[in-house]
C-alpha cells in the first residue's frame, strides 16, 4: 500500500510550557484533550500538530535552528494579524510578509528557533 500523506507533524520544544503558550497566544491553537503527558496536541486539521518535551538522544542547547532543510508550513486566516501582534513583541520575523501564489505569506521563529511559515490561501 502506498503512503497516503502527511498524518501528524510534531516538533520537539526546550520548554513545552512555554512553546505551548506562543503557540496559543500568537497563533490561536487550542489543546486537545488528546495526547501522551510528554506532547500538547492541537485541535489541527487536517494534519494533527503537536509540540512534545525533547526526545532521549536528542539535544537541542547548542542548535540556533532546528528542522533546518525542512518547510514547515501552517495555513491562517490572518496571516497579517499574526504577523504585526509577532512584530509588536518583539520575536524574530524571517521573511516578511508577501503576496505570491499561497496567498498572504510570512516567516518567523518559533521560540526554539523552528522557521514557520504561515500563508492564507488554501
Amino acid at each position: 500500500m502506498p503512503v497516503t500523506g502527511p498524518d501528524f507533524l510534531s516538533l520537539q520544544a526546550r520548554d513545552l510550557a512555554a512553546s505551548q503558550a506562543f503557540y496559543e497566544n500568537y497563533l490561536g491553537l487550542v489543546r486537545s484533550p488528546a495526547g501522551p503527558p510528554h506532547a500538547v496536541v492541537f485541535q489541527t486539521t487536517p494534519i494533527a500538530f503537536a509540540l512534545r518535551d525533547i526526545a532521549p538522544g536528542t539535544d537541542l542547547t547548542d542548535v540556533a535552528q532546528p528542522g533546518i532543510g525542512a518547510a514547515i508550513w501552517l495555513h491562517a486566516t490572518d496571516v497579517q494579524a499574526i504577523h504585526d501582534r509577532l512584530v509588536a513583541d518583539g520575536h524574530t520575523i524571517v521573511a516578511d510578509p508577501i503576496d505570491g501564489p499561497f496567498g498572504r505569506t510570512f516567516t518567523f521563529s518559533d521560540p526554539d528557533g523552528y522557521r514557520i511559515t504561515l500563508h492564507d490561501q488554501t
